[in-house]
C-alpha cells in the first residue's frame, strides 16, 4: 500500500472508531442499537429488494415471529345481556418461528485496489460502499437460494449459499409439507411428466405461458389473501426473456409491436399481479407475495466488525458478522415454484419431437 493510501486508510479507521465509540477497529467491536440500525439501513440501500422488505431487530436469538399478517374477520354482534363481548387477535403469527444464526460476511480488498481509490476524494465512501454492496447482495442471494444452515459452510459445494441459512423460498418449501411451494410430485396440479414443469406453447407443456404459470401459482395462496392489494410476482430474468421471446414470435414482425417489446412497454403484470425482478433472484424463479411479507430478523447486539491490515496477503480484511434469519411472516400469503425444476419449450427436432431445455 502506498504511503498516501496508508494515510487515507488510517484516517478512515480513526473515523470508524469514533463513530462506533471504540478505541480502534483492529479488535472486534459492536455498536449501539441506534448505530446498529443505521448500519443495517446503509447495507439495505445497496440492494433494491432489501430496501423494500422488513429489517427487524429482535432481542432473542430464537422466538416467535413479531410481524405476521392480519387475517380473519372482526365484525360481529354480541348479546351483552347474556355474554361478555370477546376480543379477537387478528394478527396471524402461525407457521415457523425464527432462529437467528451467526452469519459471516467477510470481505477483503487488495492494496492495489485501495491505491487506485486513494486518488479520489471519496475514499472512505468507496471503501464502505464496496463492503456494504457485497454484504447486501450476499444477503439477497442466500434469501433466495439458502436451504440449510450448516455448522461449517462449503462455498465450493454450495456456490449460491445453499448451506448458509434457510432462505425465504426454503421456508415455503418447509411449510405444511410444501403447500405453498409448487414442486414436481406436489399435489394440486396435473403434470405432463414427473420430473419437471414445462413452460411454452406446446400441447405437452404444463404452462402455456408466464401468465398461465402465475395464475396457477396464485391458487396456492389462501383465498382471503388472493385479493390483497399489495401482492406482487417476482420473476427471474429467464422467465422474462422467454415471455419476451414469445411476444417477438407472435407480434415482432409488426414495427409498432416490436418497438413496444424492445422498450419494455409491454404489460408488466402477469396473472393480474404487478411484476418485479431483483438481483440474485433465480433466473427461472416465480414468487408471489407482498414484499412486506418478507423479513430479515437480526438479533440486537450481534452485529460485529473488525478491520485488519493483512500484509502477508497484500490486502485489507473487513470482518462482519450478525445473527440473522429469513422469515416469511405469513406463509399462507405467499407461493413459489421450484426454480430448479423448470424447462422451456425449445422447438422441435428433425423428427418433430418437442425439445425442452
Amino acid at each position: 500500500m502506498k504511503n498516501s493510501t496508508r494515510k487515507k486508510f488510517n484516517t478512515m479507521q480513526t473515523s470508524m472508531a469514533k463513530t462506533y465509540a471504540v478505541d480502534n477497529t483492529r479488535e472486534t467491536f459492536t455498536a449501539t442499537p441506534t448505530i446498529e440500525q443505521k448500519l443495517v439501513d446503509k447495507v439495505a440501500e445497496n440492494a433494491d429488494l432489501l430496501s423494500q422488505v422488513n429489517m427487524v431487530f429482535v432481542d432473542d436469538q430464537q422466538g416467535q415471529k413479531v410481524i405476521g399478517s392480519v387475517s380473519g374477520i372482526l365484525g360481529k354482534r354480541t348479546n351483552t345481556d347474556e355474554n361478555d363481548r370477546e376480543t379477537q387477535d387478528p394478527l396471524n403469527l402461525s407457521g415457523q418461528n425464527y432462529h437467528c444464526r451467526k452469519t459471516e460476511f467477510d470481505v477483503h480488498i487488495k492494496y492495489s485496489t485501495l491505491d487506485a481509490w486513494a486518488k479520489f476524494d471519496d475514499f472512505n465512501e468507496r471503501f464502505m460502499s464496496y463492503v456494504r454492496k457485497a454484504i447486501a447482495l450476499s444477503k439477497v442471494q442466500v434469501g433466495f437460494y439458502g436451504k440449510t444452515a450448516a455448522d461449517v459452510t462449503d462455498a465450493q459445494a454450495n456456490p449460491m449459499g445453499e448451506d448458509v441459512n434457510a432462505g425465504w423460498l426454503q421456508k415455503l418449501r418447509d411449510y405444511e409439507s410444501g403447500s405453498q411451494f409448487l414442486s414436481p410430485g406436489s399435489e394440486g396440479l396435473l403434470m405432463t411428466n414427473d420430473a419437471t414443469y414445462r413452460l411454452g406453447n406446446h400441447e405437452r407443456a404444463d404452462f402455456k405461458n408466464l401468465d398461465d404459470a402465475v395464475h396457477e401459482l396464485l391458487q396456492l395462496i389462501d383465498e382471503p389473501h388472493q385479493s390483497d392489494g399489495d401482492l406482487v410476482v417476482i420473476l427471474g430474468r429467464e422467465m422474462i426473456a422467454v415471455d419476451k421471446s414469445q411476444l417477438y414470435k407472435a407480434q415482432g414482425d409488426k414495427p409498432t409491436e416490436k418497438e413496444r417489446i424492445e422498450n419494455n412497454a409491454v404489460t408488466r403484470t402477469y396473472g393480474g399481479l404487478p411484476a418485479y425482478t431483483f438481483a440474485k433472484f433465480p433466473p427461472r424463479g416465480i414468487l408471489i407475495t407482498s414484499l412486506k411479507n418478507l423479513s430479515i430478523y437480526i438479533q440486537s447486539g450481534s452485529v460485529r466488525q473488525k478491520v485488519e491490515d493483512n500484509s502477508k496477503r497484500d490486502r485489507i480484511e473487513h470482518f462482519n458478522s450478525m445473527n440473522i434469519d429469513y422469515v416469511v411472516e405469513d406463509e399462507s400469503a405467499a407461493a413459489a415454484i421450484d426454480f430448479e425444476k423448470i424447462e422451456f419449450y425449445a422447438g422441435d427436432n428433425a423428427d418433430g419431437d418437442a425439445l425442452w431445455a
